[in-house]
């Protein structure tokens, strides 16, 4: 038996990078999993990849429209969602005098009000399927400074406040809210050429001397996702090789 046998699962940023891995971990555990993207061709691939166990579902996780229709075609096609994994997110690094508002703005719409949305529409799904587990992809970002990086800060910490918050409202259904904090992680993301520096300095900070593979992440989202974690909610699982301990 997998660990999420009988349950759907809805994968932001499922096309590809880190939301992949835990795309294809998922359905190896029996989830139904809609991988929820942009990247229309990507996420299509992945979907084929996966088998009838996996469909792709274009989302802007800005858009309210855009989360009503996926919640909608989730339910018709796998039934009532029981787990959202709210991964898709973006960076900005410069230094705050070199952030334009627009920056900011777009950093903590995808950041901050894709989760708030995601949690917003899927709420009355796992209502229906009378559970449910909510993981929302923060960052060590959400706990500690991060320097050169204000809005991408900003935005991880208001996804450490929105969980909280959530999981004290939604606790009485029986639906379970808890924020991951990974620290470096091999992704297209760090490896971008404006963040690729500030990766390698990072690196050296690191107790463990290297960056996190997406899969260490996967088996941390893995656990709360599945009933493992029955009694865990509001709280903050680190995975970061040991970094803020130091700073």
């Amino acid at each position: 038996m997998g660990r999420l046998d009988g349950k759907v699962a809805v994968i932001t940023g499922g096309a590809g990078g880190m939301g992949k891995v835990h795309a294809k971990t998922f359905t190896a555990e029996g989830a139904k999993v809609v991988i929820a993207d942009l990247s229309t061709s990507k996420g299509k691939d992945t979907a084929e990849e996966l088998g009838d166990q996996a469909k792709f579902i274009e989302l802007d996780v800005t858009d309210e429209e855009n989360w009503k229709k996926l919640v909608e075609e989730t339910e018709e096609h796998f039934g009532p969602i029981n787990i959202l994994v709210n991964n898709a997110g973006i960076v900005v690094s410069k230094s705050i005098e070199d952030t334009s508002l627009e920056d900011f703005r777009q950093t903590t719409s995808i950041n901050q009000d894709g989760v708030f949305l995601g949690m917003k529409y899927v709420f009355p799904s796992m209502k229906k399927a009378e559970s449910g587990s909510i993981v929302n992809i923060s960052s060590i970002a959400g706990i500690v400074g991060s320097n050169n990086n204000s809005a991408y800060t900003a935005s991880k910490f208001a996804v450490r406040g929105l969980t909280k918050a959530a999981a004290v409202e939604f606790a009485p259904h029986n639906i379970r809210v808890n924020s991951v904090h990974p620290g470096t992680i091999r992704t297209p993301m760090t490896e971008q050429e404006d963040v690729r520096e500030l990766v390698k300095e990072m690196e050296k900070m690191i107790p463990m001397k290297r960056i996190a593979e997406p899969i260490e992440i996967t088996n941390l989202v893995l656990y709360l996702a599945s009933d493992e974690s029955s009694y865990s909610t509001g709280t903050e699982f680190v995975a970061d090789g040991g970094l803020i301990q130091q700073m």
